[in-house]
């Protein structure tokens, strides 16, 4: 009976392994579909934005910290913003290097920048507050101090705010921009099929996950009823968007809102940013799990559900690698019989080809923003081998990360890997 119970129970959890990843899969090229149905059908390849009949001023907030090399860049593309009323804020969070120089100057220059220099380092969350306290206008378009900004995003994103009042957040349609090495090119094809997609799908069906840090635009109003951003969380972007929406107010993806970002490329780079991004999706989960108590809240339990099983999937695939390496050391029969998991076999042949699926799909949607894009499919072969083991390694390695660190520790700022400059 025991023995019976125990190979249901595996068989269970081989199962679960291989329709978790096919079923989500299925599910958010049916959702992003349904987006793309709703709402982008209508427009063309590179379409402007229709004119609006109210186009309230907006302030653009640029949180700083060690930014000497980009900040220049990164201020010319805001200040060119193709928008009647706007001003542009820096904020200059304690950065060690030339950041507050070169923000000096540039300020001198151009009339509608404006910078604030923190006089220590307080994290990315407080250099947002900073700012948003002294914008003069109601909506806040929030990129980092590398992006470069679309010239149409602010027309994208404030109609949003102009046609529901109950919108507090749009968030926009990061591209990545360096594109010379293997990481930087399978990162594009990913924040196409995974970071575009899911965002797509997810508001078919419901609510967002996160808006991106990289380029959101938010109501100043609605982010001070909910006590702004969180000094103690790793990924502010994911905490807002939870708090946000736990009070009733609506998150919006506007995929036309584009900004051009650099990306890690370096795995060394790479796993630093992905173990904070996991970091923050734990922290949020433990802070948010008693939504499963709150009914008239319902509509963020997809969500955690979606959280919850991630998490258990990536120790299951754990166990499963464990138990591998373990049959090949103890004699035949102690162990279930389990085929590596990271070599392909029937079942990772079926999710392979539903991955490069996914990619193809996505690609197709996206490349209505980012001409090109389909040059890229033929390195996408390379992600499930490289950012599956990362992406899985990072979600195991963050929870117990999470749960040592405790509460109300600052989150501060860490220079990230930028990639690879010529």
């Amino acid at each position: 009976m025991v023995i019976a119970l125990l190979k249901t129970l595996w068989q269970g959890l081989l199962g679960f392994v291989f329709y978790y990843p096919l079923f989500m899969s299925y599910l958010w090229m049916i959702g992003a579909a349904l987006f793309y149905w709703r709402h982008e059908r209508k427009d063309g390849p590179y379409t402007q934005p229709t004119p609006l009949p109210d186009t309230p001023p907006v302030s653009i907030l640029i949180p700083c910290f060690n930014e000497g090399d980009n900040a220049e860049e990164t201020i010319s593309h805001a200040l060119a913003t193709d928008y009647p009323d706007f001003e542009v804020i820096a904020i200059n969070d304690g950065s060690k290097d030339n950041t507050a120089e070169v923000l000096d100057r540039l300020a001198a220059k151009y009339d509608h920048l404006r910078v604030v220099h923190l006089a220590q380092n307080q994290g990315k969350a407080m250099a947002l507050q900073a700012g948003s306290l002294l914008a003069k206008n109601e909506i806040l378009i929030c990129i980092d101090g590398d992006a470069l900004l679309d010239r149409n995003a602010a027309h994208w994103m404030v109609r949003h705010f102009v046609q529901d009042p109950e919108v507090a957040a749009v968030t926009g349609n990061p591209r990545i921009r360096n594109r010379s090495t293997l990481l930087g090119r399978v990162q594009v094809g990913e924040f196409s099929s995974i970071v575009g997609m899911i965002k797509r799908a997810q508001r078919s069906f419901g609510r967002l996950f996160t808006v991106s840090g990289v380029i959101t635009a938010f109501r100043k109003s609605a982010v001070h009823q909910v006590g702004y951003w969180s000094a103690d969380m790793l990924t502010e972007d994911i905490d807002i968007t939870w708090k946000l929406q736990r009070d009733g107010w609506d998150v919006r993806f506007e995929p036309n809102a584009l900004v051009w970002i650099l990306m890690p490329e370096t795995l060394k780079g790479l796993w630093k940013q992905r173990l904070r991004w996991a970091m923050g999706g734990a922290q949020v989960l433990l802070k948010n799990l008693d939504v499963i108590r709150h009914p008239s809240q319902n509509y963020l339990w997809p969500l955690m559900l979606e959280l919850c099983l991630s998490l258990f999937w990536s120790y299951v695939m754990l166990l499963l690698v464990i138990i591998w390496a373990a049959g090949l050391l103890l004699p035949t029969g102690w162990l279930p019989h389990v085929g590596s998991p990271l070599i392909p076999q029937w079942s990772g042949v079926i999710l392979g080809a539903t991955c490069l699926l996914q990619f193809a799909v996505s690609k197709w949607l996206d490349s209505h923003y980012d001409r090109g894009l389909g040059r890229n499919y033929y390195w996408m072969i390379w992600y499930p081998l490289v950012f599956w083991i990362i992406n899985i390694g990072s979600t195991i390695v963050a929870f117990p990360k999470v749960l040592l660190r405790g509460e109300g520790k600052r989150a501060r700022w860490v220079s990230p890997d930028r990639g690879i400059r010529a």
